[in-house]
């Protein structure tokens, strides 16, 4: 009888704790998973390579795609609460995913609302960050202001506010993939800086052999 009483309690812990442990997967987000191939997300976007903008092509790969989602089918035919969504790629990997929500759909709500509607698919926040009135902190200067944070021991998720047009959205990352992502994209800029000179010469020293080739051509055709 105890072993049967002991059965029956774990069943009932596992049956409340799994929507949880499920609800707190960060990796996710709609149909969208981080670790994802570019290739796989192409098709669930519906776009085509030709859309995917290559940042930089060394020491890694990095890229990024731009989503406008389509307007929600049916009677009300209303648009998505997201505006644009913007999948960063390392080496083909999705590694992050910014997301900008519609202003209509996000007006009249408070930072505290929004939390509150996330929390409720992720679990409450590991962190909470009061607001910061920038024209008081000068040093407070970013591009995006973090507001709530969803964090485990390989993802971040996060509630952010936009500092240039004041609008809430979301930055979900892989903390391992961005963290190389981020070493990959320095050495890029340090790569273009040290090359630059060198390609600018090569730039201009085409341009030139371009204009000369140009320059003889038309002096065999020209009349005047």
């Amino acid at each position: 009888m105890k072993t049967i009483r002991s059965s029956i309690l774990c069943f009932v812990v596992l049956l409340f704790a799994a929507p949880l442990l499920g609800a707190q997967d960060l990796s996710k987000y709609r149909h969208f998973t981080l670790g994802m191939r570019l290739t796989t997300v192409l098709e669930r976007t519906d776009q085509k390579m030709a859309d995917v903008k290559v940042i930089h092509g060394r020491p890694a790969q990095i890229q990024e795609l731009t989503w406008w989602p389509p307007n929600l089918p049916g009677p009300a035919f209303r648009s998505d609460t997201v505006e644009q969504i913007l999948f960063s790629f390392y080496n083909g990997e999705l590694h992050k995913i910014s997301v900008t929500y519609d202003r209509n759909s996000t007006e009249g709500l408070t930072a505290e609302d929004m939390v509150k509607s996330i929390s409720s698919k992720y679990g409450p926040p590991t962190n909470l960050v009061p607001e910061v009135d920038s024209a008081t902190n000068q040093g407070y200067d970013m591009k995006q202001k973090p507001v709530a944070s969803w964090e485990d021991s390989q993802y971040s998720f996060n509630l952010v506010r936009s500092s240039s047009i004041d609008r809430l959205g979301l930055s979900i990352y892989s903390k391992r993939v961005n963290a190389e992502a981020e070493l990959a994209i320095a050495e890029a800029v340090k790569l273009d800086k040290q090359e630059g000179p060198k390609r600018e010469a090569e730039r201009l020293k085409k341009q030139t052999d371009d204009l000369e080739v140009m320059r003889q051509k038309n002096q065999k055709s020209f009349r005047p």
